[in-house]
């Protein structure tokens, strides 16, 4: 892998950008040529990485617009599902022959061996009838892959085992297909044409695996819904994440939690800024109680909600490495953000999940399927719920013990090693092939 030019490409958000950061760095370590394809308004983030940056020129850069002022059409559209629709086709699916223009420019002076993307950058069906090059999609989500034996993606729903439940499925699948996603569907199908793509039509979520050489998806088979048809190209690598350099700091602690009966932390991610959804109802939920409460807000409202929560039991912060603190925890309050997710499973945590938007509903329903926390399938749980969940996980021990029996698989799974692993060998089959071709050209 030495010398291999890698060129990795994400749509510019922070859950697209920073559990890639890891697996960038060890690749870099293992002296592979890596170079990034996101918007330029993380170039401070690849500078402090000391990864170059090749910043978007013609594709839309998300997270420095404000997506209603550049579609002002956007602002008018009623329903969750509409301006879903709507942001598919319009920040997604048809930034896709703009991702081209642009990585057209990039290999002139950048001649990328291969092309590892997120899973929502949607040139992932294109850069090889392009390029030439082998293409890595990396799951950063749960898998997408639409299967017969599961519901449609985007539901936030759980597989069925009765014949009436899976044939409810069969009919959702053709529904959301020809329906919801209808117009999704059609306009991938029609890009893909025009570069001359083949595959088969499909739901728009199911092209970025197919459309890989190879797909690693982030966890372990174990956080992941049984497919009897799942892909060959597929492969687990266990829970991507965060670079972190590794340098000695002083950490976090508080001399609080050796005075409480239980530990609660709560956060709402690096996005979410409505303090309404998770930080107020679980602070209203044990304010003055015998457990301490440590809330991380990422930056948003922090000096509101000290002044609304100045208790003895919460710690409120702007930030905290949950590396810190998520030893001393027991049980872990979450919108479903899939990152924050990986840690609270690798640190054996279990969750009370209450996400539905931006694709969280489909992390919460693992969370509750599998046993590993409750999913209160809602953005606004009240503080009775949160304290009656939190109880409920506390007094049953079956939560704890199925989390702890899935962070030891995530312990079997070196993400870095494992995908490492998968490109070179797909490098090696693209320079057998290569080497095929030649040999037949040389006979004739």
């Amino acid at each position: 892998m030495e010398g291999k030019k890698i060129l990795i490409a994400s749509v510019p958000a922070e859950g697209h950008v920073n559990p890639m950061t890891g697996l960038a760095k060890y690749l870099q370590s293992i002296g592979c040529d890596v170079r990034w394809y996101t918007g330029g308004s993380y170039a401070p983030k690849m500078e402090k990485l000391n990864i170059p940056l090749f910043p978007y020129k013609r594709a839309l850069d998300v997270s420095a617009i404000n997506p209603d002022e550049v579609f002002p059409e956007r602002e008018k559209i009623k329903g969750q599902v509409k301006k879903l629709v709507h942001d598919m086709i319009h920040i997604f699916i048809k930034q896709g022959p703009n991702f081209i223009d642009d990585m057209r420019d990039i290999r002139k002076t950048f001649a990328f061996d291969v092309v590892v993307a997120e899973c929502t950058f949607s040139a992932i069906p294109l850069i090889k009838k392009v390029f030439g090059v082998p293409v890595v999609g990396i799951g950063i989500i749960p898998l997408t892959e639409v299967s017969r034996d599961l519901p449609p993606m985007g539901l936030g729903m759980t597989p069925s085992s009765t014949i009436a439940g899976k044939l409810k499925q069969s009919v959702l699948r053709l529904f959301t297909n020809e329906v919801f996603f209808r117009k999704p569907n059609i306009e991938s199908q029609r890009i893909l044409k025009s570069y001359g793509v083949e595959m088969p039509r499909t739901n728009v979520f199911d092209l970025s695996v197919k459309g890989a050489d190879v797909y690693l998806q982030s966890g372990t088979p174990g956080f992941e819904y049984t497919r009897s048809d799942m892909g060959k190209n597929i492969r687990f690598i266990g829970a991507l994440l965060p670079y972190a350099s590794g340098e000695k700091n002083t950490g976090w602690y508080s001399e609080k939690i050796t005075r409480y009966k239980s530990i609660v932390l709560v956060t709402q991610g690096t996005v979410e800024n409505d303090p309404k959804k998770l930080f107020i109802p679980a602070l209203e939920a044990f304010r003055n109680t015998d457990t301490l409460v440590i809330c991380t807000t990422g930056g948003s409202q922090t000096n509101e909600l000290r002044a609304r929560f100045p208790h003895d039991n919460i710690i409120i912060e702007d930030f905290i490495s949950f590396n810190d603190v998520m030893p001393y925890v027991d049980v872990y309050i979450t919108n479903g953000g899939y990152g924050g997710v990986m840690l609270g499973i690798q640190h054996a945590l279990p969750m009370v999940a209450a996400g539905v938007h931006e694709g969280k509903n489909e992390i919460c329903a693992r969370i509750g399927y599998f046993n590993v926390g409750i999913n209160l399938r809602t953005e606004f749980p009240s503080p009775v719920q949160i304290r009656t969940s939190v109880e409920k996980i506390l007094a049953d021990g079956k939560y704890k013990e199925n989390v702890s029996a899935l962070a030891n698989e995530f312990k079997l799974y070196h993400p870095g090693q494992l995908a490492a692993g998968y490109i070179a060998a797909l490098l090696a089959k693209q320079r057998g092939s290569e080497r095929t071709l030649v040999q037949k050209d040389a006979a004739a």
